[in-house]
Formats: C-alpha cells, structure tokens, sequence
C-alpha cells in the first residue's frame, strides 16, 4: 500500500494526538454567559420592601437571608416556615448548614416586635455574626 494512511502511520501525514480543546472552550464560555445571565435573576428574593438607614447598608452576600414580609410572614432563603416552624427548626438548621452569617431582611411595615423575636431566635440559635439588611437612604432629603 503505497502512501497509505493505515493505523502504522507509513504515509506522508503523521499522526496527531494533541487534545481539541477548542469545542471544550467553546462549551465552557457559553455556560458561562449562560451562568452571568442567570445569577442575578435567582438572587430575586422575598418581595420586602426594606427600610432606608443612614448608615452604610448591609448586601446579602453569603450565608443565609431570613426574610419577614409585610405580612409577618416568615421566610428562610426562600421558602416560607410558619413561626412556630421557625423556632423549633432553625437551631438544627444553622447546625447543619454552618452559615458564615446570617442577614436579616425584615419589611419596614413589619411591627418592631415582630423583628426582635425572629433575631431573638437567631441569637438563641448561636449564630454569632447577625446583619440586618438596610437600603441606603436617600441623601438628597
């Protein structure tokens, strides 16, 4: 077989057996988009309409956001826990996830009672590092 181009690798072209890595590229940019593209839609939240401070406001970053909406309604991360739920599980919950923090995120309509026994719970279950969650204030007043 004169210039064949078998498995040996007898004719003129060699073989080659770098890694294509282009497609891979390829693949990973467009998770990526996809992926910056989603983030911020998923970081939606409880709907809370969150008093204004004067002071520097704290973003929920990381760790975990308990919500109470207008309606005293109480939410961790996203899924609504009635009180009693709340204060039964929360311990073991902060036990099990280990958060770095936990923020606040309590409507301005909501009684301030209301506030100090969902952050009373917090503290009782250990969490050290508590933010409450504030929108800057409007300086312009």
């Amino acid at each position: 077989m004169a210039g064949g181009l078998g498995l040996g690798g007898n004719g003129d072209m060699p073989l080659n057996a770098d890694v294509n890595v282009t497609s891979l590229v390829d693949v990973m940019l467009v998770l990526l988009i996809i992926f910056m593209i989603t983030a911020p839609i998923m970081q939606g939240g409880v709907e809370v309409q969150l008093p204004r401070a004067a002071a520097r406001p704290i973003t929920a970053q990381e760790g975990m956001v308990v919500s109470v909406n207008r309606a005293g309604q109480i939410f961790v991360d996203e899924t609504r826990v009635s009180y009693n739920d709340f204060r039964v599980t929360f311990r073991s919950l902060v036990a099990t996830r280990k958060p770095n923090a936990v923020y606040l995120r309590a409507d301005q309509g909501v009684p301030y009672g209301d506030v100090v026994r969902v952050l009373a719970i917090v503290r009782a279950a250990g969490v050290q590092n508590v933010g409450l969650v504030a929108e800057e204030e409007d300086q312009s007043r």
